[in-house]
């Protein structure tokens, strides 16, 4: 049987807000299997976002264990932990974090540069990364020249150049428009189709849960449920109409759901 890539079990964590300590999370048990794209859905607060940075390595927590690819994230060092971030995982965010006088493949390359990869191989990839995308004739453009759908696209190339095992997301359509967040959600099933990756995504949308294969429901810091989607049909359709660019995904496939 396929072991979990994440694993998490009686994770709980709290912190100060002034004179209040809050208990954010309360005794999580999670897993999450190779090939998943699991959304986490909840209430404003619930602490859907605390939980992704926590199994993420992120932040720390007060008790419990995570297990990534098999290995105790107690067990390894700050160094280590962020050199297996920078190698194994990727990241999108609600905020794009695009450096604003740099191009598009110069903001790709940038983590891998600071990981230590050689110039010419951080290129390649960053290159190939664009162009899987669908951004191939967006390469020297700056985030300012690019539209919303098109600075996400950028992230979620940012996130995939390292060719991560596991890629985290938290509200990555909270900031856009209906067409640009569906093209950037079938974008993103799509590669994980293609590219058997992972992906948790934190999201109040129903939209992106339901392209999603499972639902995690939290609510005050617990789980309160699991459920299973039919996003793997949703998903052979995307692929289906996504041809070789996601902006080539038909309009059916986007959600028509509020953000």
């Amino acid at each position: 049987m396929t072991e979990p890539i994440v694993s998490a079990r009686e994770i709980h964590k709290r912190f100060q807000l002034g004179n209040v300590e809050v208990h954010a999370l309360r005794g999580i048990d999670l897993d999450v299997m190779p090939g998943e794209m699991v959304a986490v859905m909840g209430p404003s607060g619930c602490g859907k976002t605390t939980m992704l940075n926590c199994l993420s390595g992120l932040d720390e927590f007060d008790s419990g264990e995570v297990r990534v690819e098999g290995t105790s994230l107690a067990d390894m060092s700050d160094r280590q932990r962020t050199g297996y971030r920078a190698h194994r995982m990727g990241f999108v965010f609600q905020t794009f974090n695009l450096l604003p006088v740099i191009n598009a493949v110069e903001n790709v390359e940038l983590p891998l540069l600071v990981g230590g990869m050689r110039t010419s191989e951080a290129r390649r990839r960053a290159t190939e990364a664009l162009e899987q995308v669908g951004l191939a004739d967006r390469l020297t453009h700056r985030p300012g020249e690019l539209s919303g759908g098109q600075r996400q696209r950028v992230t979620i190339a940012r996130a995939l150049a390292n060719d991560p095992a596991l890629v985290w997301a938290d509200e990555p359509t909270g900031n856009l428009d209906s067409t640009s967040a569906g093209e950037g959600l079938t974008l993103m099933r799509r590669l994980n189709r293609e590219n058997g990756q992972t992906f948790v995504i934190v999201t109040h949308d129903p939209a992106v849960g339901a392209l999603c294969d499972r639902i995690v429901r939290m609510q005050d810091g617990q789980i309160l449920s699991t459920s299973d989607t039919d996003a793997r049909a949703m998903a052979d359709r995307v692929l289906i109409v996504a041809g070789d660019s996601a902006a080539d995904v038909e309009d059916a496939t986007a959600p028509d759901g509020e953000t």
